[in-house]
């Protein structure tokens, strides 16, 4: 009986191994779900609209092959080489730049409390979605004003562009009875309990998805990474069938080659890159890091890229055709109704369902869509920063229940933290948050050390020959001149003029935060971008000799980083041949 309950002990007390994928096919689905989220149907159709159709393309792909596809493959390669998180990565590689895992990891925790925010939104809706009418389709309910105007019928858009106040009925169904939304900041009101209850199933949904680490997301990623493109592929016949159709398609890719000359197109190609690519936060790094050390990582970077940018561009075709649809019922110009973000998946495109036939069914496919496509994108996230974690203080979490506890603890925070973003006045902090913690000019900057660290510092050379042995590949020498000039320049370029350009934020364009909120909304911005030359400064000053050897000794990689895995056999194997001569 003793023997027992001691080997039970030990074996609460072992420490458990980090494991891998299952397979590549749940790496491949876990980035996939990962990289592509809402961002690539709700921000990229509308800046592609927005800022010379077609012609956008040329500053997309330009970020894409000088920022998207260089980082996504460093990020990814240094995972899979060095097998630790996004943090204990950088120790291993130069830990004179562990601050830039840091403020990854700050950036990734603030959008955890606010992407799993949408994503109950997007739940409440699809459950009015199962209602005989949907809520939004028309101006009969409680919550409508003498302004609303109902679109369903052809007859209403006279009223639409002769009363100068009207608010469309989906707009009234989001701003008055989903968020209730108070006069301000300073009004936040009590808590919208169906948002809360709704919240609540994403966090436990969340939390069920990755409990168990990489043996449970690996497979959760199967259904929540293949699905949405099911339906996102019925969305986009059902919206090419429709009349007006045509006129949304042209619209949304018609070129405008004058838009060229505009610097702020070219920003806000750049900024859609780095958030649609998921790099500078060590997501990739996370997601390589559970890989096989002789995958082929070169190969799957390039295919993933591909996916990402090919599924924003069909996202357009689906979103555009719908939208083209209403301009087309109502009679009036598609510029109009085109919306981005929240304005397109709570307003705009509900609003086009209702005028469809079976609109309940179009509600459920397209929230549905939308819940899953930021599903795997949220527990991925989350699972990111417990990796991060765990792999810094594995003796202690790699234990039997302590990482569950540990999952329990963060959801519950993040939880009670974002409590007051589901207020009356919760949508004022949920668009601070969302505009200064998440904001792209801090991806921007990490971005610019991480490439200046990892290809000047570690050495872009020993990159190519860790992605030759891992792969059996010789990465095109494009991306040495990427990771070396090319990279660095045009994010730091890209991040000096995104503080040129700041514009302190409104909502609605027509309320202004007071000063107080503007001042805690930079401190949540400073506060991932400061890590990275506070911790670097901490490391010069908590060292052992010159400020000088400290410096060196700081850039330098650990012993056995410098040493591929070929080279380690080759070197047992020398050794186990001297043992067998002595021992002769």
């Amino acid at each position: 009986m003793m023997e027992k309950q001691c080997a039970k002990q030990n074996k609460q007390e072992e420490v458990t191994e980090r494991g891998h994928w299952g397979s590549k096919v749940e790496f491949l689905l876990a980035v996939a779900g990962n990289v592509v989220g809402l961002g690539n149907v709700w921000r990229f159709p509308y800046l592609c609209y927005k800022n010379g159709g077609g012609a956008f393309l040329v500053p997309y792909v330009v970020f894409v092959v000088t920022c998207g596809v260089p980082l996504f493959l460093l990020e990814t390669t240094i995972g899979q080489f060095s097998q630790e998180g996004s943090v204990t990565c950088w120790r291993k590689l130069c830990p004179l730049a562990e601050g830039i895992g840091y403020g990854g990891l700050l950036i990734l925790l603030y959008s955890c409390m606010t992407y799993i925010i949408i994503l109950s939104w997007a739940l409440l809706y699809l459950v009015f979605s199962f209602s005989s009418q949907l809520p939004w389709s028309n101006c009969d309910n409680y919550w409508n004003t003498d302004d609303c105007v109902d679109f369903t019928t052809r007859n209403n858009s006279m009223k639409w562009t002769n009363k100068t106040n009207s608010t469309s009925a989906s707009t009234e169904f989001w701003e008055r009875r989903v968020l209730a939304i108070s006069g301000g900041l300073e009004e936040l009101g009590s808590i919208r309990w169906e948002v809360l209850l709704c919240l609540i199933v994403m966090w436990i949904t969340c939390y069920f998805c990755i409990w168990k680490g990489v043996k449970s997301t690996g497979k959760v990623v199967y259904f929540t990474a293949t699905f949405p493109y099911v339906m996102l592929l019925i969305l986009l016949i059902r919206g090419l069938s429709l009349p007006g159709a045509l006129q949304g398609v042209v619209f949304y890719l018609l070129p405008e080659p004058s838009r060229l000359t505009d610097p702020q197109v070219w920003m806000e190609a750049g900024a859609q890159i780095f958030f649609s690519y998921s790099v500078g936060v060590g997501s990739l790094t996370v997601l390589g890091s559970y890989n096989q050390y002789n995958n082929n990582c070169y190969r799957d970077c390039l295919w993933l890229c591909l996916l990402n940018s090919g599924t924003s561009l069909v996202a357009g075709f689906a979103v555009f055709s719908v939208l083209g649809f209403m301009a087309h019922e109502q009679g009036i110009p598609i510029s109009e109704v085109a919306e981005s973000g929240p304005g397109l998946a709570f307003i705009a495109y509900p609003q086009a369902v209702a005028m469809m036939p079976l609109p309940q069914l179009w509600s459920i496919c397209f929230f549905i869509m939308l819940i899953l496509l930021g599903l795997d994108t949220q527990f991925v996230a989350m699972e990111v920063v417990m990796t991060s974690i765990t792999d810094m203080f594995p003796t202690v979490i790699r234990k039997a229940g302590r990482r569950e506890c540990l999952l329990l603890l963060f959801c519950l925070i993040c939880f009670f933290s974002q409590l007051v973003m589901i207020t009356e006045g919760g949508m004022y902090v949920f668009q601070l948050f969302d505009y200064y913690a998440c904001n792209g000019f801090c991806i921007l900057f990490l971005a610019v050390f991480e490439s200046l660290a990892l290809g000047w510092i570690f050495g872009v050379q020993r990159l190519y020959d860790i992605i030759k042995d891992m792969t059996g590949v010789r990465a095109n020498v494009f991306f040495k001149v990427c990771w070396l000039y090319l990279t660095p320049l045009v994010s730091l370029v890209s991040f000096i003029w995104s503080l040129i350009e700041y514009q302190p934020l409104t909502f609605n364009r027509w309320y202004v935060y007071p000063d107080w909120a503007y001042k805690l909304g930079w401190m949540f911005a400073l506060s991932s971008i400061l890590l990275v030359p506070v911790c670097a400064l901490y490391k010069l000053g908590h060292g052992t000799g010159s400020l000088r050897q400290r410096f060196h000794h700081l850039c330098q990689p650990e012993p056995i980083s410098l040493l591929t895995k070929v080279t380690e056999a080759e070197l047992q194997h020398i050794a186990d041949e001297e043992v067998q001569t002595s021992t002769a």
